[in-house]
């Protein structure tokens, strides 16, 4: 067992909560069972994992198939898990996975999809992609000036969805959204004054979903590349919507079009 915070490996996985060391080790941090759950369950590959007794105990079976999925595992001292640990509360079990700038290629046949610009916030990122999967987006592009898709935080809130939606950071973001509208899809993007509402458009149609910075939303240049820009209709007092929450009213109301056309 470490029972150390001292210990060489402790000090590399601590390490992991800040962009840089990321990028140094290639490696990103996973906190809790139900991450760790979803990473098995996609085969993804994993690098060390750390666990208490107490949750080995619990996780026989997941315990098992980590340790042999693993290049490393090992028993910490619960006070050497909460040093690592990103949350004040870890529920017993860290690992670090291999970092990976674009995770998986979107499919040819991409029907709906989400482009991030500048977004900042990790937490609204992961509630995003729990959306994205959950409503049948195909995949989801971030600028290369937003918040790191493997961010701890991100991935806490996304609550495993992460693992099953291909993202990819784009380094010409205005580019790889023209090429995407070059090949047919629909761009919408959010803006707060657009006299047309985000339930009239139709996407029935291929679509991307085109959001922006949580303070100050899109830049003129993508918007400029959209073929619809829509609002979400507020009351007199609020000013706007948090992104996440906006990205889950365009998501599902795509969704909702596209089942009644099945229907």
């Amino acid at each position: 067992m470490i029972s150390s915070a001292q210990n060489p490996l402790v000090k590399k996985l601590k390490k992991l909560r800040h962009p840089k060391a990321r990028r140094e080790q290639n490696l990103c941090l996973l906190e809790g069972t139900n991450l760790l759950e979803a990473a098995c369950e996609t085969n993804s590959p994993i690098a060390v994992v750390c666990c208490t007794v107490a949750w080995r105990s619990r996780y026989v079976k997941l315990w098992e198939e980590l340790s042999q999925r693993a290049e490393r595992v090992e028993i910490v001292a619960p006070e050497v898990l909460k040093a690592i640990a990103t949350t004040v509360n870890p529920d017993g079990i860290i690992a670090a996975i291999p970092r990976q700038r674009i995770r998986a290629t979107v499919s040819q046949k991409l029907t709906l999809g989400v482009f991030l610009e500048r977004l900042q916030d990790p937490g609204n990122l992961g509630t995003i992609v729990r959306t994205a999967v959950a409503a049948g987006a195909e995949g989801l592009w971030l600028s290369a000036d937003s918040v790191e898709a493997d961010n701890p935080k991100t991935l806490r809130a996304s609550t495993g969805a992460w693992f099953r939606l291909p993202i990819e950071v784009s380094e010409d973001f205005l580019q790889t959204l023209r090429e995407y509208r070059d090949r047919g899809l629909q761009i919408v993007a959010t803006t707060p004054r657009s006299p047309l509402t985000y339930w009239d458009v139709d996407w029935q149609q291929p679509s991307l979903i085109l959001l922006g910075n949580e303070g100050s939303g899109l830049s003129p240049e993508a918007i400029a590349l959209s073929d619809r820009q829509v609002s979400i209709p507020l009351l007199a007092g609020v000013e706007s919507l948090n992104v996440s929450v906006a990205a889950a009213l365009l998501l599902y109301e795509a969704q909702r079009q596209r089942r009644k056309r099945s229907d």
